[in-house]
């Protein structure tokens, strides 16, 4: 049965990542591209509910259906499904040029958008690869999506992160891993009197050797594949304090 897919992104609506996703994907079914018309990086879960903001169509390759959202990617999977008033039944995000991993999932913009997908009750699938590893994480999109659709993991959870590595040798099952850059504020003055630029680089994991964090697994050349949960209710802690209200 042909599948009606959602494909948005960060990266921006012209963004080489996004082609790449939607071309692999017209294998599967009917794809509608709805992503920013701008890169919206570390932009996270946010939404626009104050401004009015630019939608349109847009020309896309193989003639696929594509707008242009000048907002989030939050914002581009509720457009599709609130604005468009369509029934999906899988979000894509990605390619992200970049991988998402560790601490860096609460802000990626690429994993909000199937956060998102989550609070509406659509399956998702988020795809990243290193910054300069698109092209060749992009063979490997079948072999990832096999692995969660012949285990039939979206029937146990809405979403997944994907991280793709340059060579992949094998498939894991990961947990989110912990700070993956060190952060800094800098003084830039190139752009004018009291102006600062946040910048930050790669570090390693608190727990180098356990393999099944996405922080390490991807280092280690595996396909990194993360069950997400849009809810951040910490359960067991809900539950033990709940029974003695």
């Amino acid at each position: 049965m042909a599948l009606k897919i959602l494909i948005t992104n960060d990266d921006g609506v012209d963004a080489v990542g996004i082609k790449m996703l939607a071309k692999w994907a017209k294998q599967y079914g009917e794809i509608t591209v709805i992503a920013p018309k701008r890169e919206q990086s570390a932009k996270s879960h946010a939404i626009d509910i104050r401004g009015a903001f630019e939608i349109k169509r847009v020309p896309f390759e193989d003639g696929i259906e594509a707008y242009s959202v000048d907002s989030t990617p939050a914002d581009c999977v509720r457009y599709g499904v609130i604005g468009l008033k369509r029934k999906f039944d899988l979000v894509f995000s990605g390619m992200n040029k970049g991988v998402n991993v560790g601490d860096d999932i609460v802000y990626s913009g690429t994993c909000a958008a199937i956060f998102e997908a989550a609070r509406l009750g659509i399956k998702g699938i988020a795809f990243s690869a290193f910054f300069d590893g698109q092209e060749a994480a992009s063979k490997h999109f079948d072999k990832a999506y096999r692995y969660i659709m012949d285990n039939d993991l979206l029937s146990e959870n809405l979403i997944y992160n994907v991280n793709i590595p340059y060579t992949p040798i094998g498939i894991r099952m990961t947990y989110q891993g912990s700070v993956y850059y060190s952060d800094e504020f800098v003084l830039d003055e190139t752009a004018g009197e009291n102006m600062y630029r946040q910048v930050g680089e790669q570090v390693f994991d608190a727990e180098p050797n356990d393999i099944n964090r996405d922080t390490v697994a991807i280092h280690a050349g595996y396909i990194s594949i993360t069950p997400l949960m849009a809810s951040r209710t910490n359960m067991e802690v809900y539950e033990k304090y709940a029974e003695k209200a």
